[in-house]
């Protein structure tokens, strides 16, 4: 068998293992049209590669999903329930620890129900793989693209300051219906994030302090969501709901970080206002902002006026906080918010 046709019969077979049991060399057999023979070939490759195991007698066997499991199903978006698709189609066949069970059925389901409520696509798909370390999840749908659904609802045509703002929270297309809360926090669940749109992809790792950087986008309509939980996480839902209330303790989404190396690159500082006003747009929905400075040397002092004087002056309920700040960084904030501070005085 070619590995390409092993490639493509691992998409179904932890599901067929776990319902066919015994029966499983003639399920192969029908499905592939191939003789018992080299239904029990393809068997003996798959149980050395971990995606099948048996117990029983060589001449009883009972075949069960291997320590390696993945399912990957197409749905309709017409009329989809998210919930049905977790409970039907994914969650009887993997084996994973009861936190780690909980934060992919909360991806699984917010990823999905952007998919039916915001992508104007007909079609998702959804493959999930659990390896010995890692739960992975894709989602795809063939719709208009995320960046180009925050043009048209936003007038954000540059698809990095459309990241900043996701990146921030709180930012739905529909608000009588969402809260802009799903995708943030998905992201924060994950270990590994990655979101391609319309030619453009970011990442996020929860080990970098850098947030979300640019990615290498791939080459397909619609919006592609892909991301991982190692199994041994310490990362639960609760704790990664709470670590956004203002005490820790609460459910408020009231904390959010503003990655600024989004909107910086070679030949682009940090330097006006307009960009400062663009950091502080929404945050006034926020009780805490940690504007992150991490990979920025320097800072332009018209920008950290804008940020640090004008605005916590015009909104002194709002906590803004920089982190990660270079030297000169540092003192330049240093220097207009002693000014605020005269001008108190």
């Amino acid at each position: 068998m070619k590995s390409t046709d092993l490639a493509a019969v691992t998409q179904w077979i932890t599901a067929a293992a776990h319902d066919a049991g015994p029966k499983l060399p003639a399920h192969i057999a029908e499905r592939l049209c191939i003789s018992r023979r080299s239904a029990f070939s393809l068997l003996r490759k798959l149980e050395a590669a971990q995606w099948v195991r048996h117990e029983g007698t060589p001449r009883r066997r009972v075949y069960q999903p291997g320590a390696l499991r993945q399912v990957v199903q197409r749905y309709a978006l017409d009329g989809l329930q998210e919930d049905l698709p977790w409970a039907r189609d994914f969650a009887p066949y993997f084996r994973l620890p009861a936190e780690v069970a909980r934060m992919v059925q909360h991806a699984f389901g917010e990823l999905l129900n952007n998919a039916v409520d915001h992508s104007a696509g007909t079609q998702v798909t959804v493959s999930m793989r659990q390896t010995a370390m890692h739960l992975q999840l894709l989602v795809s749908d063939d719709g208009c693209g995320l960046f180009q659904r925050i043009e048209s609802a936003f007038a954000i045509s540059d698809p990095s300051i459309a990241m900043l703002e996701l990146s921030k929270g709180k930012l739905t297309s529909a608000p009588d219906r969402h809260s802009g809360r799903g995708l943030f926090f998905t992201s924060r669940l994950a270990d590994m994030f990655d979101l391609h749109a319309n030619a453009t992809a970011f990442q996020y790792r929860g080990w970098d302090r850098r947030s979300w950087f640019k990615g290498k986008p791939i080459a397909r309509q619609g919006t592609s969501i892909y991301l991982a939980i190692a199994l041994e996480t310490q990362r639960t839902l609760d704790g990664v709901l709470r670590a956004h209330s203002l005490g820790g303790d609460g459910y408020a989404f009231e904390r959010t970080l503003v990655p600024l190396q989004l909107i910086v690159g070679a030949q682009t500082g940090l330097e006006t206002r307009a960009q400062a006003k663009r950091v502080a747009s929404r945050l006034s929905s926020f009780r805490r902002a940690e504007v992150d400075f991490t990979g920025i040397a320097d800072v332009g002092h018209g920008f950290a006026d804008e940020l640090f004087r004008v605005f916590s002056r015009e909104h002194p309920a709002i906590e803004i906080v920089p982190v990660g700040m270079a030297p000169r960084v540092a003192a330049m904030i240093d220097s207009v918010r002693s000014t605020a501070q005269a001008q108190i005085a």
